[in-house]
């Protein structure tokens, strides 16, 4: 149960070990591995109460260009504005065609785990209503070295040549496990959390998977990675299958919304019963408990005659009720059979159906 924590001294090592614990122990399909990281516990407010703070401010969305301010925000920081510099000029040479790939990914990775997520979130995730912002937020991680290619890459390669590495295939398996999408719960995510869903994101930018926005349209929100599943094979319905959960997740886009609109994960809160409820008739049989006595298994005596007195309102003058049960309607259906002892309250018969009715009323508020 052991687990590694992401930016940790050891944090290779640890993977390592944690992969040759876990060799030939992933149930069902490796493709969704178990994430080898700690449980994140933080959450979006967190992460906006963090970058108030470092800004002076109250975080607030811009209504100009959120992309252009993440990057004023990040050039206020030295640190920040120095190792996106780095990453910057190492990607971006001007000539596609002499890109260094991997040093560009090594230095995208060195700014993603040096960085807060107050710092790195508000570059990657910026809220866009037009296209020059859309644009800028794409070109982030400069995709045109760190992210496209010449040729498109077949999907199962890609993530079978990633599973190799101990660190891609850990960013890959968290990704999987923090991103997993569910119709069932409200956030869209299986473990309602979007900073770990976002973080998650992030870990896997320096790597052959990583994901970034395809386009520049601000309302289609499209994100997938650079491959597809042209060849195949046979397994073309299972890569499409797998291809959705980047291109078609829910968690995913509700966390990048959630964050646009400074808003975090509300949970739903247990709705509190009512104080009247209908009993609805039942075939099973159950016993009738004093008023006196809670629902249990406790075993109680019973007289051959029980009669309890309903009392009418203070202010009200109407006579007293009396109604007897006997012992067998104890143990008998869910409706009993409550009779009105003309005899012993004086009312005639023809009252009697009407004031049954109400008693019975009376019962559904007490049981």
């Amino acid at each position: 149960m052991c687990r590694c924590r992401r930016g940790m001294k050891k944090e290779l090592q640890c993977l390592q070990v944690y992969w040759g614990i876990h060799a030939g122990l992933t149930d069902g399909d490796e493709f969704y591995e178990s994430s080898p990281y700690e449980p994140v516990t933080s959450r979006l407010s967190d992460v906006f109460r963090l970058a108030s703070i470092n800004s002076g401010t109250e975080a607030a969305n811009s209504k100009q260009n959120a992309c252009l301010d993440a990057a004023k925000f990040c050039n206020v920081n030295d640190v920040c504005k120095k190792s996106r510099s780095t990453f910057i000029s190492v990607c971006n040479t001007g000539d596609d065609a002499l890109c260094a790939r991997r040093k560009c990914h090594r230095s995208l990775r060195t700014f993603i785990e040096r960085m807060p997520s107050n710092l790195t979130f508000p570059l990657l995730f910026c809220p866009c209503a037009d296209k020059p912002c859309a644009e800028r937020r794409r070109q982030t991680i400069v995709p045109s070295c760190s992210f496209n290619r010449p040729e498109v890459p077949n999907c199962l390669e890609v993530w079978a040549t990633c599973r190799q590495d101990p660190m891609c295939r850990s960013r890959l398996a968290d990704f999987i496990t923090n991103c997993q999408s569910s119709s069932q719960s409200a956030s869209g995510c299986v473990r309602d959390n979007y900073v770990a869903c976002l973080g998650a994101y992030a870990g896997m930018i320096g790597y052959d998977v990583a994901l970034n926005f395809l386009d520049s349209d601000p309302q289609s929100l499209a994100i997938g990675p650079w491959c597809s599943c042209s060849g195949s094979g046979d397994q073309e319905s299972k890569c499409e299958l797998y291809l959705k959960e980047f291109t078609q997740n829910r968690c995913l886009r509700n966390a990048i919304y959630a964050y646009g609109n400074g808003t975090d994960i509300v949970h739903k809160q247990s709705v509190p019963r009512p104080l009247f409820t209908t009993i609805s008739p039942r075939t099973e049989k159950r016993h009738v408990l004093p008023d006196n006595q809670s629902d249990s298994n406790t075993l109680y005596e019973v007289n051959p005659d029980i009669c309890d007195t309903i009392q009418g309102k203070k202010n009200d003058s109407s006579p007293h009720i009396r109604i007897c049960v006997s012992e067998s309607q104890l143990n008998a259906d869910l409706t009993p059979d409550l009779r009105i002892d003309e005899k012993r309250s004086g009312i005639p018969r023809h009252r009697a159906s009407m004031l049954s009715t109400l008693v019975a009323l009376c019962l559904t508020t007490l049981f």
